[in-house]
């Protein structure tokens, strides 16, 4: 297919298209509504759209979400989609559905630039940055595939988390106008409080998401001292906690909750003492924050193991004992490799990663 993919257009972007061809603002929100809301990829389906725009929009643009080519569904519901973005890549994006919310995990680049030692990803190296109608074609797809709800106005997914494969931070020029796509009334009218990004501490990223577009937002800490977070989180080399901590006291300032999310994932006898709980304890005084507690999801040759059971119970403990609140993620689709840090999708060129320690890229990555 030829022309502009109009789902790689935000809101401002598609008044901006529309406007180019002569066209009232209004018309470019019932084409918006008429591809988010309804899910219609053929012109001819916009049926309140004049006749004449439809035959010039076939002529000039195209709605073209990526390819599913794998769809697996574990036995707790969580379902995988393998979705094919080019002909050397795809990547990977998950629904978990809960008694009261659906959360869809979505990914933003083909691999991961960042190697961080627990995660399957970053094993991967990294491709290329999604674009946005890759990122917001995923979700396109989870409404498509799961349908609406059984009473009207019912949502389905009614929570984005960006914890898919990839860094978000390095792929703003995207990820931004998906997320406000995410946001808009006329497309998927989430809140602000129902889309988290997750990063992995890429700060002038994390500065940039809080001018343009703050969302929820969940850093994966995982470590409770520099040099231990050095081993585990690569870009800890770059932005070390203090320059870490002091971006999270930013980004509270516009962001829609009035804390931080700390994601941490148990690695036994690595980062699970009684002392590394102790640590985060002294560093929680220096931010507003809950931790959430992962149990590490093995996958092969990653070196590491699950911290027991009664080990997490103990931490968590140490933490609450702080009056911090603290969750344990509950492991939702293990057995279709779909579980957090186990995403990996099919990377061709693993060659392409950068050492994390020589230089970071703040505002893109490109292949």
């Amino acid at each position: 297919m030829t022309g502009t993919n109009l789902l790689d257009l935000d809101p401002a972007g598609l008044q901006a298209y529309f406007a180019a061809m002569g066209e009232k603002p209004f018309r470019a929100t019932q084409v918006l509504r008429w591809i988010h809301q309804r899910g219609a990829s053929d012109f001819e389906a916009m049926t309140d759209v004049a006749k004449s725009l439809r035959s010039k929009l076939a002529l000039s643009a195209r709605v073209e979400p990526p390819q599913v080519v794998g769809d697996s569904v574990s036995e707790d519901r969580t379902r995988k989609w393998l979705i094919k973005v080019d002909g050397a890549n795809a990547v990977e994006s998950v629904f978990i559905p809960e008694t009261r919310r659906g959360t869809l995990c979505v990914s933003s680049q083909a691999g991961c630039v960042l190697d961080c030692a627990f995660c399957s990803t970053g094993k991967q190296g990294f491709n290329r940055n999604l674009t946005t109608a890759e990122i917001i074609g995923q979700l396109w797809i989870a409404r498509r595939e799961l349908g609406s709800g059984s009473q009207p106005g019912e949502r389905i997914v009614t929570n984005v988390v960006m914890m898919g494969m990839g860094e978000p931070l390095l792929n703003l020029d995207n990820v931004i106008p998906a997320l406000r796509l995410m946001l808009d009334d006329n497309a998927y009218g989430l809140s602000r409080r129902r889309v988290t990004v997750s990063t992995s501490g890429v700060v002038p990223g994390m500065d940039r998401l809080a001018e343009e577009c703050p969302v929820a937002l969940a850093v994966s800490l995982h470590a409770s001292n520099d040099a231990l977070r050095d081993q585990l989180v690569p870009v800890n080399r770059k932005y070390p906690i203090k320059e870490l901590i002091a971006a999270c006291n930013r980004y509270l300032d516009r962001a829609p909750r009035d804390f931080i999310t700390f994601e941490y994932v148990m690695l036994e006898g690595v980062n699970d003492a009684d002392a590394n709980a102790h640590e985060l304890v002294a560093l929680s005084r220096r931010i507003k924050c809950k931790f959430n507690l992962i149990p590490f999801n093995p996958f092969p040759n990653s070196g590491f193991a699950r911290s027991s059971a009664e080990r997490i119970r103990r931490f968590a403990e140490i933490l609450q004992r702080a009056d911090l609140t603290v969750t344990t993620r509950k492991t939702r689709g293990e057995a279709i490799d779909a579980a957090c840090g186990q995403l990996a999708g099919d990377v061709a060129d693993r060659t392409r990663r950068t050492r994390i320690d020589i230089d970071v890229p703040v505002k893109e990555v490109r292949a």
